[in-house]
């Protein structure tokens, strides 16, 4: 589930117009933020800084952590029609904090904020009939809730849509617009979108066949810390499709994934049959790149 949304004005510039209750939240100094969002509260119907305080109490950001006075800012913003407020009364109905658990009046919650054109609401939503648990189990609704949260660039949404298009579950298979979609979230930073285009892309699933486009996109993920990157990536560089064949970067690669858990044993050949000092310069140098991970 995605967590609170809030669609503030812009940071607060010297002679400018923005937001200073929001930019000092953004900055780390909470205390000042809490102040001129209560300031800003009392002084009359302002949902941003109702909802900003709802957020600090809900955290424990500048003030102790109070889920009963985080729901109550929080329900004085969606009494304004606040979609942020809405989203984030909803995530702590599902999580059962500070209110009773209850799947159902979450997705109402949710629903209410989606109406309104909350991204993340609409995905939750549709994460709700996707999974099928109090709701009913409905992947064309839960499609038509992500298109919604895809059309608001989040990221989450356009990775789900892209699957279900991919297999054609809830809506009409499209390999085109799935590979769309998923290049769209990867450029957004979903890593696992990175990983699932970059293997359309080799395989030529929905778009034109690029090996080194898909090189390019594996290594990306796998500078973001993805195994499955980080192993595909390694095997292309053992055999050099789509990228210059280095054998001995390939083996860095291979090591690190393997030190996350997912071995391969075509890839420990690669490693046995270095030459000992490249295989030593491997080992230190995946060392070396978990050490910065760490």
């Amino acid at each position: 589930m995605l967590g609170p949304q809030i669609a503030y004005p812009s940071l607060d510039t010297p002679g400018g117009s923005g937001d200073l209750a929001y930019g000092a939240y953004q900055r780390g100094y909470y205390l000042s933020a809490f102040n001129e969002a209560l300031k800003r509260a009392r002084a009359g119907t302002d949902p941003a800084a109702m909802t900003l305080l709802g957020d600090l109490y809900g955290s424990g950001y500048g003030v102790p952590l109070d889920f009963a006075k985080a729901i109550e800012w929080y329900r004085k913003a969606a009494a304004t029609g606040s979609p942020g407020a809405l989203l984030s009364l909803g995530n702590l109905t599902l999580a059962g904090q500070g209110l009773k658990k209850d799947e159902l009046a979450a997705a109402k919650l949710f629903r209410e904020a989606a109406e309104k054109g909350n991204g993340p609401a609409a995905y939750n939503l549709g994460l709700l009939y996707l999974q099928g648990r109090q709701m009913p189990k409905e992947p064309a609704e839960a499609a038509r809730w992500f298109e919604v949260a895809a059309g608001k660039d989040i990221e989450d949404a356009q990775y789900a849509l892209a699957v279900l298009l991919k297999e054609g579950n809830g809506v009409e298979k499209d390999l085109g617009q799935s590979a769309k979609l998923m290049a769209s979230a990867a450029r957004l930073g979903h890593i696992t979108a990175q990983v699932e285009f970059a293997i359309m892309q080799f395989n030529g699933v929905g778009m034109p066949k690029d090996e080194a486009a898909a090189a390019a996109m594996f290594r990306k993920a796998a500078l973001g810390g993805n195994a499955i990157a980080q192993n595909r990536y390694a095997r292309l560089l053992a055999v050099g499709r789509g990228v210059s064949q280095d054998k001995a970067q390939a083996a860095a690669w291979h090591l690190l994934a393997k030190h996350r858990g997912l071995g391969d044993p075509m890839l420990d050949e690669v490693v046995a049959q270095l030459p000992a000092a490249e295989r030593k310069k491997a080992e230190a140098q995946a060392a070396r790149w978990e050490a910065g991970r760490a």
